[in-house]
């Protein structure tokens, strides 16, 4: 339940930072660096939680689903 809520919260904070990222590049106009940072913490994010889940799946924690088998 734990792990569940865990990817949840980093794929809402990962669509938050890309909603960031196009509202600050509409609305800044490439006058600063701020739609740089919010897509460089999306891309972060993304690679945190692939991380996150690969190590839950070998460490036994996440149990996938057998659709391979």
């Amino acid at each position: 339940m734990l792990g569940t809520i865990l990817i949840v919260v980093f794929f809402i904070a990962i669509v938050y930072n890309l909603g960031a990222g196009l509202f600050f590049m509409m609305s800044d106009k490439g006058k600063t660096d701020r739609t740089l940072k919010a897509l460089t913490r999306r891309i972060a994010l993304s690679v945190l939680l692939i991380v996150l889940v690969m190590l839950g799946i070998w460490t036994g924690i996440i149990r996938p689903h057998g659709l391979g088998q």
